[in-house]
């Protein structure tokens, strides 16, 4: 359901400043919401005509449109009041009250000269006052955009009144006249039926008796009969019946309404005010009978070929229509219908490229894998779009605008090509860069810059490449991406495949070097055979001196065997001697445990001065260790004199087993013993040393000690 505009009040629709017309931005926004069909009922006439009153009560309100019973005029320009329709739900009553026109003699003579402007096509600026081009502009305007034309006048029809709506006339010829030549002129007036508004007259303040040859007449037949021409055929009968021929043409439908005065002329200041009760109850009913009227017969503006016009058609004809008036020119309605017609259907154009572009964005997942994909959706959101474009068009009789949707549209296709390549082309690289990254590692770290290396290269580039064709999702570029990759590698690949070729020609000479120096050692280990053969006949040739020797030792043996008895007596010695000094070695350890103790007990003794209970301990544990110091230093002495002695008695028999190890080694010379095996008799005779403890520098001491 179309939504209801609500005004509260009228708003200026067409502004006049300045004497130049120009179109209210706001009023213009409020039409443009306006999507149901518009019944326009406009009203035009003189100053302080009671226009606005009638107005407010098709509205329904008593205030709403200035009402002012003063000399000076309050409405200026044209004003609107968009209203619920009270009769057709799904209409929208639009009601406009304009400025009150001027001197009418003067109008019409300012009419003629704009009408003989226009006919000449002359750009040039008018001398008139711009009060009487305003009205003529208000006054045209109003009529151009009702569906119903309210001609308000005074008292009674008259000349001056008819020659007024004659501009009519003027205006059916300049309305023949079509811009665009594609299209057929108009030749006829009849053709402008369907788009001229319906003529209510309505005559205020009516004095007259409707009376016709003595009998009573209608207010319709008033009308007929004003219009009426005159039989002749002379120049003033020409005159007379031009624009009530014009007048009765171009509106087919004609109504006139009579309303008496609303009550006394002192009250009409508070018409605004006053209720139904206080006015003439004849005017009140004239008054419900021109709203009904207007209510059940008033259709809604419709444009050529039957177009019903909304509120956005509307607001676009304003534009039109105004600033064809400003311009200078009496605006055309085929000009209007065409102008409406671009606007609308370049708003159509752009909601098809905007609906395209939404389900292509919608739809398009970049990259896709075939470019028949691409061109299914694309054909897809096409046809979608050119039944949005024909839903919203508005007389693309030639079909251009829809051939400019389809030139759009090829655009729209080739930018969806080129973002494609672009997407699949960005896809494909970042895979190729993450796929071939841990490759171009192993390149940077020499892996390989091997022998056999270009092979290895070019079977884990198959590898990967057969991990990258696997991946979904790359679009149209992937074998050109790969392919263009690949090439950017062509001269890693040489150079490791140049390596590869110089360390197989390396490997080569390495492998004639070894077989050379194979055959040198060859040679080599023939030549230490025969080293080694000589240096075993050496060997065998002294294992017979050897034993030879080994016999003469068995020989001699006899007198080696005392000897061997003396030497075994003597190490005997030694080693008690050994144990000794191990002893003696214990005893010095233990004077220094005593030297420590001293110490000990005299750090003690110092600590404890302060308590005497400690210090008797301290002195009991002293008389202890002192004791025991005695008793060591006595055991010591005894142990000193013990080893003393023996330490003597052990050097004199050290002495003497020397004296008789020389003189036995003179007894072996002289009989001339060979000493070569290691157990001989010469080991044994060969002069003791010292045990090692009579050379420790304790051992040392002790001796010093004790002498």
């Amino acid at each position: 359901m179309a939504p209801v505009i609500h005004m509260p009040e009228p708003l200026c629709l067409v502004k006049n400043t300045n004497g130049r017309l120009v179109a209210n931005p706001k009023a213009l926004t409020i039409l443009s919401a306006i999507t149901q069909p518009v019944v326009v009922v406009a009203i035009v006439g003189l100053c302080r005509t009671g226009k606005s009153y009638l107005m407010n009560r098709l509205a329904g309100k008593s205030k709403g449109f200035s009402i002012r019973s003063t000399v000076q005029p309050h409405t200026k320009g044209i004003w609107m009041w968009c209203v619920p329709h009270p009769k057709k739900p799904d209409h929208t009553l639009v009601l406009l009250d304009t400025e009150g026109l001027g001197d009418v003699e003067k109008l019409n003579a300012g009419c003629q000269r704009e009408v003989a402007r226009l006919k000449a096509r002359s750009r040039c600026a008018q001398c008139e006052s711009g009060d009487k081009k305003n009205d003529t502009q208000i006054f045209v305007l109003a009529l151009l955009l009702s569906s119903t034309f309210v001609y308000n006048t005074m008292n009674k029809i008259d000349q001056r009144d008819i020659d007024l709506l004659h501009y009519v006339t003027e205006l059916s010829g300049l309305l023949r006249t079509v811009s665009s030549p594609d299209l057929d002129g108009i030749e006829d007036a009849a053709d402008f039926v369907s788009i001229c508004p319906d003529l209510v007259w309505t005559l205020r303040d009516f004095y007259l008796d409707l009376e016709a040859h003595g009998q009573l007449i209608t207010a319709d037949e008033y009308l007929e009969n004003s219009l009426r021409p005159k039989q002749g055929t002379d120049q003033g009968l020409q005159n007379f019946n031009l624009p009530r021929l014009c007048i009765q043409k171009f509106f087919t439908v004609k109504k006139c309404f009579i309303f008496y005065l609303p009550t006394l002329r002192k009250k009409l200041a508070q018409l605004e005010t006053l209720r139904d009760d206080d006015l003439d109850p004849e005017f009140v009913q004239q008054v419900a009978d021109f709203c009904s009227y207007i209510f059940s017969h008033s259709n809604a503006k419709t444009l050529l070929g039957g177009i019903k016009v909304n509120g956005s058609r509307l607001e676009s004809l304003v534009l039109t229509y105004v600033n064809a008036i400003s311009s200078g020119d009496l605006p055309c309605m085929e000009d209007a219908v065409l102008a409406l017609a671009e606007i609308k259907n370049l708003a159509a154009v752009q909601k098809a490229i905007a609906h395209y572009d939404q389900q292509m964005f919608q739809k398009v997942q970049l990259p896709t894998e075939t470019l028949q994909e691409l061109q299914d959706l694309h054909r897809a959101s096409e046809r979608e779009a050119i039944e949005v474009f024909m839903k919203n068009s508005f007389k693309d009789v030639d079909q251009g605008f829809q051939k400019k949707l389809e030139t759009l549209l090829e655009a729209r296709q080739d930018d969806f090509h080129k973002r494609n390549s672009e997407a699949s082309l960005d896809r494909c690289s970042a895979l190729l860069q993450d796929i071939f990254h841990p490759l171009e590692g192993d390149v940077k770290r020499g892996i390989y810059l091997t022998a056999g290396g270009h092979r290895l290269y070019v079977q884990k580039t198959e590898e990967l490449k057969a991990k990258y064709y696997q991946e979904p999702r790359k679009g149209i570029q992937a074998e050109e991406a790969l392919q263009k990759y690949l090439q950017s590698k062509e001269s890693v690949r040489d150079r490791i495949l140049q390596t590869d070729l110089a360390l197989i020609e390396r490997e080569k000479e390495m492998e004639e070097a070894h077989v050379k120096a194979e055959v040198l050692k060859a040679e080599e280990q023939r030549m230490w055979v025969a080293v080694l053969r000589q240096y075993q006949q050496m060997m065998e040739q002294r294992q017979r001196i050897l034993q030879e020797q080994v016999r003469q030792m068995e020989r001699n043996r006899m007198f080696q065997h005392p000897l061997q008895q003396r030497a075994l007596d003597l190490r005997h010695h030694c080693q008690i001697l050994w144990k000794i000094t191990e002893e003696l070695e214990i005893c010095m350890k233990i004077n220094e445990f005593l030297r420590v103790a001293e110490k000990t007990l005299a750090e003690e003794k110092a600590k404890r001065e302060s308590s005497e209970k400690e210090k008797k301990l301290h002195e009991q544990k002293v008389k202890k260790l002192l004791k025991k110091c005695e008793n060591l230093t006595r055991a010591f002495m005894e142990f000193k004199a013990k080893m003393t002695e023996e330490i003597r008695v052990r050097e004199s028999l050290l002495k003497e087993m020397n004296e008789r190890i020389k003189m036995l080694k003179s007894d072996c010379r002289r009989l001339a013993v060979p000493l070569s095996r290691p157990d001989s008799a010469r080991s044994l005779l060969a002069p003791l040393p010292l045990p090692p403890c009579l050379t420790n520098p304790i051992w040392l001491r002790l001796r010093k000690l004790i002498s």
